[in-house]
């Protein structure tokens, strides 16, 4: 029996029942589900998705001990110099992020999260990732290999997979 996508376990994309499917409508369903928990987020915190995104990235970077720079960070979220500017302007103001000397190189500047910043995203998102660990945990480890293969996998072509290209107009 073939499910409509409108169904339960139907699919837009493919026929017929298979696990595969339903491992990619499980992927879909974290995907969507991720997406939402970060616009709640962002506006929980009084920022847009991009001021939250960057937010995200600056912490990273201090966490890899790799000091995030303007141009980095423009590049990392797909904007112009002058964007990225604004950007920090306004977290900045709101006492998210610090624009310090480079610790290697003074002429440059790096971007920091604020000890307000960091304290938000803890108080925030603590608890959900000492969740999300429990969870994980819950994964037989004979599992896991397999699991982050596919994910790793996924990233990837989620990455590297060129734009569609652009369609036609309809014909009138």
């Amino acid at each position: 029996m073939v499910k409509s996508a409108g169904e339960p376990g139907g699919s837009y994309w493919y026929d017929g029942e298979d696990s595969a499917v339903d491992l990619l409508s499980a992927l879909s369903g974290f995907r969507a589900a991720d997406h939402e928990l970060r616009r709640r987020l962002s506006a929980g915190m009084e920022m847009n998705s991009t001021d939250l995104s960057a937010l995200r990235y600056v912490i990273a970077h201090e966490v890899g001990e790799d000091p995030a720079t303007p141009q980095a960070l423009a590049r990392h979220l797909g904007i112009s110099g002058a964007s990225t500017s604004k950007l920090l302007d306004r977290l900045t103001a709101s006492g998210h992020l610090e624009r310090v000397p480079h610790p290697r190189d003074g002429r440059s500047r790096i971007v920091v999260a604020t000890d307000h910043a960091h304290a938000q995203v803890r108080e925030r998102l603590g608890g959900m990732h000492e969740r999300m660990l429990a969870i994980a945990r819950e994964v037989p480890p004979a599992a896991r290999p397999a699991i982050i293969e596919f994910l790793r996998a996924m990233a990837t072509h989620l990455d590297t997979e060129a734009p569609p290209e652009e369609l036609a107009a309809p014909e009138v």
